[in-house]
């Protein structure tokens, strides 16, 4: 069990979050927000608050879903989730490749031709649990931009490294990189 951990405060509530190491020189601050409702609920109305005003939700599958579906439950505004697999379901879905600060190779995120159609020119607001190299958030943008849909905004709970300082996002709170 991993012991070192870094304690902050978001929306309100003290966490503790583990130190996991992500390169020799690079560790960061693990958030999973699976599980944790009081955060989730807690987290989402703290967003909400500083939404600009949108028609719909995407989030990329998997971490995002608690918090774009606690979102939509408290706004009653519609949600996409961008999938990592297309499904057999899916009915002509377009794709775009993507690679994230915790995740080991690129992966692909896709949407369905009914999700487009609604999506297609709606203020979409973009929703992620962590925003940190901005992959993520860089698919999620091209997936609504080739829907027809237009950025209201994007989101996250928390923000690390680089993704601190931009000015075209919104977050709860800074998440820090640990260098070694």
């Amino acid at each position: 069990m991993n012991e070192k951990t870094h304690t902050m405060t978001i929306a309100g509530l003290e966490r503790h979050l583990p130190i996991c190491r992500v390169s020799d020189s690079l560790s960061i601050a693990a958030f999973v927000i699976f599980g944790d409702v009081e955060l989730t609920i807690a987290a989402s109305s703290e967003l909400l608050k500083k939404a600009p005003e949108f028609d719909v939700m995407i989030t990329a599958e998997a971490k995002g879903i608690p918090l774009v579906y606690e979102m939509a439950r408290q706004s009653g505004k519609p949600y996409f989730i961008a999938r990592k697999y297309p499904k057999l379901y899916m009915a002509n879905p377009i794709s775009v490749d993507v690679r994230s600060i915790t995740t080991d190779k690129e992966q692909t995120l896709y949407l369905d031709e009914s999700e487009m159609a609604v999506i297609n020119g709606k203020r979409v607001l973009i929703v992620d649990d962590v925003i940190s190299t901005g992959e993520s958030l860089r698919a999620l943008d091209m997936l609504v931009e080739r829907s027809g849909g237009k950025i209201a905004g994007q989101c996250a709970i928390l923000a690390e490294g680089d993704a601190i300082d931009r000015k075209d996002i919104f977050y709860l709170e800074p998440l820090p990189l640990f260098f070694e």
